[in-house]
């Protein structure tokens, strides 16, 4: 098996040296994107590598040992001796070639080489490798029925297509007109007090509504005083709640507003008392919509776990934050198409009110396979 490494600027370089070398038969193994040269750390240059193999040697047929001449009875022992120990010595081989084989299809898959080097950038992505696969099975059935020839540009281009056929039954319409109340839930650390100043900034300036704010989260001084700071800045009212009965309150003494967001509290979200207490406190006879905020830079497990945690409170949306701390945006497939939720906003840095996205259905497949249609 000859497996061999390659750097190129772009993926489709990379394919093109891969086919030239290894031929149509290689497969990949793995991709990934690197920095290379620079000056002290700086100016350094954005290439994939691609670990690619081509399997040189098919296991070879068994062939049956047939003696040229009858043994003399002396050295009959010995020579099955022989024979047995290289039968299995033969075996041994043959089943290591076929674990290696076996090792190898499981990383590479069942697609064609083009095929593959696009499902491999998708997995890098972090993208679900069930919806991955769905995403290429669909694109290579279409290129069937269609008779198109299955070359990396068309393909790539296609993917986003899929994806974006995938992203078509979510509605990105973000907080609903009937909403009163919106709740922002998740886990500490996500961003959500940022993330509620830039959405009531938003609302203030581009729709003229009155809005209030109101926080939960008093395990924490540093978030009240930036959501006061936050408050002061914008001149739009704050109150900090300590139990229902003040969230109660709170939610009566501003009534008259058009929108109250609330800032719930950031604790670990593997402790099911705390979401208990949040259901119970986040209570009220108003339009209520939850929004579970999620950081783009936590592992897509973790993400899947953090959902599963909220998925009591009767989660309306999703809110994808610090999207320009990571360079993977497989999870803004993964919980969206898996659970049917639309995404809200994604936000790509800590300016308030800039740095907030509304997303579509072509931002969201940008941000995937951007980099593979651009490249």
């Amino acid at each position: 098996m000859k497996v061999k490494k390659y750097v190129a600027p772009t993926m489709p370089e990379a394919m093109s040296r891969i086919r030239k070398e290894l031929g149509k038969d290689a497969v990949i193994l793995s991709s990934k994107e690197i920095q290379e040269g620079g000056v002290l750390g700086f100016f350094k240059k954005r290439k994939i590598e691609v670990v690619a193999a081509l399997d040189q040697k098919p296991i070879p047929k068994r062939q049956p040992n047939i003696p040229k001449r009858t043994p003399q009875p002396d050295t009959v022992e010995k020579k099955q001796n022989v024979t047995v120990e290289s039968e299995v010595i033969q075996e041994i081989r043959n089943m290591k070639r076929m674990l290696e084989q076996q090792s190898l299809q499981q990383k590479v898959g069942k697609f064609e080489l083009d095929y593959q080097a696009v499902f491999q950038y998708l997995l890098d992505q972090e993208v679900d490798e069930a919806i991955a696969s769905s995403i290429m099975e669909n694109v290579i059935k279409k290129h069937k029925e269609t008779g198109i020839a299955p070359d990396y540009p068309t393909i790539s281009k296609d993917v986003q297509t899929e994806i974006e056929t995938m992203l078509s039954d979510l509605s990105f319409h973000g907080f609903s007109n009937s909403a009163k109340v919106v709740h922002f839930i998740g886990p500490t650390g996500v961003g959500k007090t940022t993330t509620i100043a830039k959405v009531a900034a938003n609302r203030m300036l581009q729709e003229k509504k009155k809005v209030a704010l109101i926080t939960m989260d008093t395990y924490r001084i540093a978030a009240i005083e930036q959501l006061k700071t936050y408050a002061k800045i914008l001149e739009t009212p704050l109150e900090v709640v300590y139990s229902v009965d003040d969230y109660q309150n709170a939610i009566k003494k501003f009534q008259n507003y058009d929108l109250i967001l609330v800032d719930t509290a950031g604790r670990n979200y593997r402790d099911e008392q705390y979401v208990k207490e949040l259901t119970k406190t986040m209570r009220t006879d108003q339009q209520v919509e939850n929004y579970l905020v999620l950081s783009l830079t936590s592992k897509p497990k973790d993400m899947h776990d953090i959902y599963h945690s909220f998925r009591h409170v009767d989660i309306s949306g999703l809110i994808f934050t610090k999207i320009d701390e990571t360079r993977q945006y497989g999870s803004l497939l993964n919980i969206p198409l898996t659970e049917k939720l639309d995404i809200a906003f994604i936000t790509n840095g800590q300016e308030v009110p800039d740095n907030i996205i509304k997303p579509t259905k072509e931002v969201i497949s940008n941000y995937i396979v951007g980099d593979l249609i651009g490249s």
